[in-house]
């Protein structure tokens, strides 16, 4: 029986001891893997994928391709010429398993690209965006009866943020302060004029 997987933008035709080189993907060598973007099985053809199926995958070696040249010369320009080489990383694997059906219940690891955000580093940056919400929850709050600064010509966000840092939130606050000794941040006499229009 064959398959048809997708993987790194690229799609293969495997039969079970097929080995195979794929882009580089997150394992070592010696990790049994599993493919589940299963574009066909057998005659079954997906749409756009087979439900449950899988390809099943033993992880030999982690790669280099061959060097590739990359020459580039602009005729005329005695200067403009640029010669590098690149040799593409690969993952080495020999085709185990393929499952018609039940692949998802296998508990086999799913194969992710090396370049992919794996769910493990996705799960530990919940709690610091939970954290981070919890902050901006009194900015929030403290925000709510705040006034828009950035309605005074020549505030912008920037000076708004200064200003909330210093205490200052409402054009009140903002229209009594004193240019020459307020000296947490740079206030324009305009600004204070502004503001004493504004509050009324």
């Amino acid at each position: 029986m064959f398959a048809v997987l997708k993987t790194g933008g690229k799609q293969y035709k495997v039969q079970s001891g097929d080995v195979l080189r794929v882009e580089k993907l997150a394992a070592d060598a010696g990790e049994k893997i599993q493919f589940n973007e299963i574009l066909m099985v057998g005659s079954t053809i997906g749409a756009p994928l087979v439900e449950g199926a899988g390809v099943q995958a033993e992880v030999i070696d982690q790669i280099k391709g061959e060097k590739l040249i990359h020459y580039v010369k602009r005729r005329r320009k005695h200067s403009s010429q640029r010669k590098k080489g690149h040799r593409q990383q690969l993952t080495l694997l020999r085709i185990t398993d393929i499952l018609e059906s039940g692949a998802d219940k296998s508990g086999v690891k799913a194969a992710i690209g090396a370049g992919s955000v794996s769910a493990a580093p996705a799960a530990a940056a919940a709690p610091k965006k939970a954290a981070a919400k919890a902050e901006a929850a009194p900015a929030a709050a403290s925000a709510a009866g705040a006034d828009d600064l950035t309605a005074i010509t020549g505030v912008g966000p920037a000076a708004a943020k200064k200003l909330a840092e210093a205490g200052i939130t409402t054009y009140a606050q903002l229209a009594a302060v004193d240019v020459d000794t307020f000296d947490a941040v740079k206030v324009k006499p305009e600004w204070v004029a502004q503001a004493k229009d504004l509050a009324q």
